[in-house]
């Protein structure tokens, strides 16, 4: 395992402070350090076979010959500036290009370069219990013969590309570096789906408590789909371009067959992108439905207090009319006086449950 450079920092936060006043090109690890320390490894392969190797330090990875045409090398852990000034230098990448894969808030891109194309792409991770997405920087270059793959941590995205090309079966070892390069992307895409199902399951299931019982902590749970839902088109939205690029092919870096494959990763995209308006257009309706039930509730709450209200205010009346000090007043000195009064507060109250009832007013 490469050891930890003293350059290395590890900031929560980013910092861009730390690069003001620099000129273009310096290298600055800007965001925060996920690894402990980077990892480097590389798989090179063609039609004879694979090598797979992972590096203990540099020195082992620049005293390695290549035995196969084509080269995957993924670093895992961004902080190492001068390791990454060291895989610059050998593969002859543009300062350009390496502060940016330094700095991890990049937005998807592509640009080409003369000799290589720089691709940059957001990993989208979920945590279901605090209903958060976040998202890593994945920076590919990729050459004739070769693809580099910069990731801020080890997730195990590309561990299904790294199975198939171990297992003999199928093309990929067969093609070159512009199909591993779509591979790559093609892994990506499928996390998106799988995040945009796990977060339009949570947002039905809290659309029924909705419709159920809204309550304060269904409002905050709504919030926080809303701002995951937002982090996932962030990340998707740009990418649709990036992928345009890509099949425009102007500088040739792709096979016209592998084209083929990055127009249907790109149908992938929108697909994924339509049904994050849909689910946002729901969220939105059900901060509606949340405001609606509660305003319903209120009026119920509301109707239950003016009836009760309403009936009692016919027994008030008799009351402060037999209150009144007058010496000659109706049913004074019947013996039977106090029972004829409670019994006519009774009536119109039972009279006025029925009127009630029959408007549909307490049911």
């Amino acid at each position: 395992m490469l050891k930890p450079r003293r350059d290395s920092h590890h900031r929560p936060r980013k910092q861009r402070a730390k690069k003001a006043g620099l000129p273009p090109g310096s290298l600055v690890h800007l965001g925060e350090v996920k690894m402990a320390a980077p990892t480097l490894s590389l798989i090179e392969y063609d039609d004879g076979g694979l090598a797979e190797v992972k590096f203990a330090d540099t020195a082992a990875w620049q005293a390695h010959s290549s035995r196969h045409a084509t080269h995957w090398l993924n670093l895992h852990g961004l902080h190492d500036t001068a390791l990454l000034r060291e895989i610059g230098t050998r593969y002859g990448l543009h300062p350009l290009v390496l502060e940016d894969i330094l700095n991890t808030d990049q937005r998807p891109k592509a640009e080409s370069y003369g000799e290589y194309l720089y691709v940059v792409a957001r990993y989208i991770s979920y945590d279901a219990d605090s209903l958060n997405v976040s998202s890593d920087q994945v920076s590919l270059v990729l050459m004739r013969n070769a693809v580099l793959s910069f990731q801020e941590r080890s997730s195990g995205t590309f561990e299904p590309v790294r199975e198939r090309l171990r297992s003999e079966r199928g093309q990929i070892r067969k093609l070159g570096a512009d199909y591993l390069a779509y591979a790559l992307l093609d892994a990506i895409v499928d996390q998106y789906f799988i995040v945009l199902e796990q977060l339009s399951e949570r947002t039905e299931e809290l659309e029924d408590a909705l419709l159920e019982k809204p309550t304060q902590e269904s409002l905050q749970t709504l919030h926080k789909l809303r701002r995951a839902t937002h982090n996932l088109r962030r990340a998707v939205w740009p990418l649709r371009e990036v992928l345009n690029t890509l099949i425009r092919n102007e500088e040739g870096f792709f096979q016209p067959g592998t084209g083929l494959y990055l127009r249907d990763v790109y149908d992938h995209t929108v697909h994924i992108v339509e049904s994050i308006e849909a689910l946002r257009d729901l969220q939105a309706g059900m901060l509606d439905v949340y405001l609606s039930s509660l305003s319903n509730r209120f009026n119920v709450e509301l109707r239950a207090l003016t009836v009760i209200t309403t009936l009692f205010m016919p027994a008030a009346l008799v009351a402060g009319i037999f209150g009144m000090n007058f010496k000659h007043m109706p049913w004074l000195d019947l013996p039977h006086g106090f029972a004829l009064a409670m019994g006519l507060m009774g009536s119109i109250a039972l009279v006025m449950v029925a009127i009630f009832w029959r408007r549909n007013w307490l049911r």
